[in-house]
């Protein structure tokens, strides 16, 4: 079967390709401002709604006279950036509809305005991309190094290459159309999983996964460099350096994080072992993390976690190893529940990390007694 994979990867750039990835990313924010208040000046003038391949053709106009730097760079920045803002309203009309039915809460994203001092933006390229072991090739920017080598697959169709930039770091995504033989049926034992706070994950199988606590571990450090930041002046170039600091701090705390749920969701699917070593059920709790946020005293602990990537995580990659997923009710009481005789124990605090059944004695961490519990339930 085809699938849709994703990749990304760091790009080595020099000073000369990083000038014109940024003029690349520029452009596409351009055309995406100028579009978006085209359409706006359409409709309040009661005239028909430009889409983006009437916005590309006026652009392209344009290019003799007025933006004479759009022959700098590729026509794929503005092409897709239009695309993007037509995209934009599509989603931001459907989520209208649906709040009018009662089903949408919250405000539905109409499209804004991009500024260039938030981000540098993206750019995306379509067409003739190349990929090599050790580097890429893309429209205008021609042949770019990659820090990672043999980690992008060659000789697959690729659908579209994005670069970007992240706290002084320039990175490619691409979106690749792979040939995958059906995945087989794994036929191990039933997993539970609980989440938590101490401890990232608990496997009804004796394994565990500690939580890196990525912010708290930098959380002093963060505030520190988030003073020095604000006590800046602005619009000056110690401001522009600090805010670059404080990116990088943010970023590494997002890849700590990352990196662990990443090892922690992979060691649990085990994707790659025989069909005999694959758990042939996972069971998660179908939690409201929205709402456990609310929790002013647990809240940035939560956060901390990640416990909805987790999830996301699981659930795209048991489609292709074959496990199957299961979700247990918020409400199912897994951590009172005793996981030998099935005693509810109902006084139980969260502050209470060992279950101690009062009816047949048993004693097992509470976070391992919720697993034994979910596993049950499958």
């Amino acid at each position: 079967m085809i699938v849709k994979r994703g990749y990304q990867a760091e790009l080595d750039l020099n000073n000369e390709q990083i000038t014109l990835a940024r003029k690349h990313c520029g452009a596409a924010r351009w055309a995406y401002n100028y579009g978006l208040r085209r359409k706006q000046e359409a409709y309040k003038a009661g005239e028909k709604t430009p889409y983006a391949t009437d916005l590309h053709r006026e652009i392209n106009a344009l290019k003799k006279t007025e933006l004479p730097w759009m022959y700098e760079v590729s026509k794929c920045a503005a092409q897709e950036a239009l695309r993007d803002l037509d995209s934009a309203f599509k989603h931001f009309f459907r989520k209208v509809e649906l709040k009018k039915q009662g089903k949408w809460k919250g405000k539905c994203g109409y499209p804004k305005l991009k500024s260039k001092k938030k981000a540098i933006g993206g750019a995306r390229f379509t067409g003739s991309i190349h990929v090599y072991p050790d580097a890429i090739q893309l429209p205008r920017l021609g042949l770019l190094r990659l820090k990672e080598h043999h980690y992008l697959p060659m000789n697959v169709k690729i659908g579209s290459a994005t670069i970007s930039e992240k706290a002084g770091r320039w990175y490619v995504s691409m979106c690749v159309h792979e040939e995958q033989a059906e995945p087989t049926q794994a036929t191990g034992e039933v997993i539970g999983v609980d989440l938590g706070i101490k401890t990232l994950a608990t496997c009804s199988d004796g394994c565990t996964f500690d939580n890196p606590k990525a912010l708290r571990k930098k959380l002093n450090k963060l505030k520190r460099t988030s003073r020095r930041h604000s006590r800046k002046q602005k619009g000056s170039q110690n401001r522009k350096k600090a805010k670059t600091r404080l990116a990088r701090m943010h970023a590494r705390i997002s890849n700590v994080r990352k990196d662990a749920l990443h090892k922690a969701t992979s060691a649990i699917v085990a994707r790659t072992k025989p069909d005999s070593e694959r758990p042939a059920v996972i069971v998660l709790e179908d939690l409201q993390i929205s709402g456990m946020l609310k929790n002013r005293r647990l809240s940035r602990a939560i956060a901390d976690v990640g416990m909805y990537e987790f999830r996301r995580q699981i659930e795209y990659k048991v489609r292709a190893a074959g496990v199957h997923i299961k979700f247990v009710s918020r409400w199912y009481p897994s951590s009172k529940t005793c996981s030998d005789c099935g005693w509810i124990h109902k006084d139980l605090m969260l502050a209470s990390r060992v279950y101690i059944c009062q009816q047949c004695g048993v004693v097992l961490d509470r976070d391992e007694n919720a697993a034994l519990n979910l596993a049950a339930s499958a």
